[in-house]
């Protein structure tokens, strides 16, 4: 089911968050990725939702969500602010989340403020040394640029091989051949047109990072073996600084893994939020 909350953050009114719902069971909340939309899991969402109450939302400014209103700060509290208040908006109460990337990083803030029954990061950022930071934001940048500058023809064209989608999409997966050519279409789409990407990455480069522990909810982080845009030694990072954490390596998978492999990712899931 596709849908969307109207919900109020930091005191602001008005803010549209697009989902899509299937499924039934003990909710399990997916967050994507900058410059990426709620589409980016659905290679996984089918096996979620043989057990789960799966829901899948567009952060404010990206895929079909607008941007929040003036008067929302820019700083990461929003964004797990925003999600807390659409869980509140769909009665899941405290479901498990899971997130990738920007969307991994809420998900552990959501951990420390105690909003969910469990966390799971799949290449969380927030664990970067300032020049992996620089870099990381400087692809996805550049990626951006190429989807505005690149005509629709050209990018329908490159979609329909698998070189043309190793091109456009190898940074973030480690199988671009793998995912449909109608899926690159969307998502270049969508990078292309997120209002919210430009203010997003201003937020990164201002050096936010994860600080501290998330000691009372379990936590799982996965990272892919072949992640181009947040190195695998970040992992080992993250393990120091949250000690009890699962840490999962998912081999042959990129930054994005869901795409890689579907059943190793779900699985992952599950068995993180079981």
């Amino acid at each position: 089911m596709s849908a969307t909350a109207t919900v109020t953050v930091a005191g602001v009114p008005g803010v549209e968050i697009a989902y899509d719902r299937k499924g039934a069971g003990t909710p399990l909340l997916l967050l994507h990725g900058i410059g990426h939309h709620r589409q980016a899991f659905d290679p996984v969402i089918g096996q979620l939702a043989e057990s789960r109450d799966v829901i899948a939302l567009d952060f404010p400014g990206f895929g079909e969500s607008p941007d929040v209103p003036a008067g929302i700060p820019d700083e990461l509290d929003s964004f797990a602010l925003a999600v807390e208040a659409f869980c509140t908006a769909l009665d899941l109460g405290k479901p498990d989340v899971v997130g990738n990337s920007m969307g991994g990083l809420v998900a552990l803030r959501l951990g420390q403020l105690g909003s969910v029954r469990s966390v799971t990061a799949l290449s969380p950022a927030g664990f970067w040394t300032p020049r992996e930071r620089t870099w990381a934001l400087n692809v996805l940048v550049n990626m951006r640029r190429v989807a505005q500058h690149t005509p629709d023809s050209t990018i329908r064209r490159m979609a329909r091989t698998t070189s043309g989608r190793r091109v456009m999409t190898g940074m973030i997966y480690h199988r671009p051949a793998q995912r449909s050519p109608e899926a690159v279409v969307a998502e270049t789409l969508a990078m292309r047109a997120s209002t919210a990407f430009d203010r997003v990455v201003r937020l990164g480069k201002s050096g936010v990072s994860f600080d501290g522990d998330v000691p009372d909810v379990p936590v799982t982080i996965a990272w892919g073996t072949h992640d181009r845009i947040l190195l695998p030694r970040q992992a080992a990072r993250a393990h120091l600084q949250l000690p009890g954490a699962r840490m999962i390596p998912l081999y042959g998978c990129g930054h994005v893994p869901m795409n890689d492999d579907s059943a190793l990712v779900a699985r992952t899931i599950l068995n993180g939020s079981a």
